[in-house]
């Protein structure tokens, strides 16, 4: 499994004009680096949780390979 900051790091090349709501969570996805992590007092699952229900919006091959690989993220 790839970090959250990687993933982070590839939603933020592919998606040119993210969902304002999605970015503070992309943001905050950028900081952590496992499942088990907290940004403050967030959980990772809850952030990530909450960067998908906003990001409904992008869309494409990398869109869908990355939110299966969050999907995966959030069942472990």
């Amino acid at each position: 499994m790839r970090l959250i900051s990687e993933i982070a790091t590839d939603i933020k090349h592919d998606w040119q004009k993210p969902n304002y709501a999605a970015v503070p969570y992309l943001d905050a996805m950028g900081a952590l680096d496992t499942i088990d992590d907290s940004y403050y007092a967030d959980s990772a699952r809850s952030v990530i949780m909450y960067f998908l229900s906003n990001a409904t919006s992008w869309r494409g091959d990398v869109a869908r390979q990355v939110k299966a690989e969050l999907k995966a993220l959030l069942k472990a």
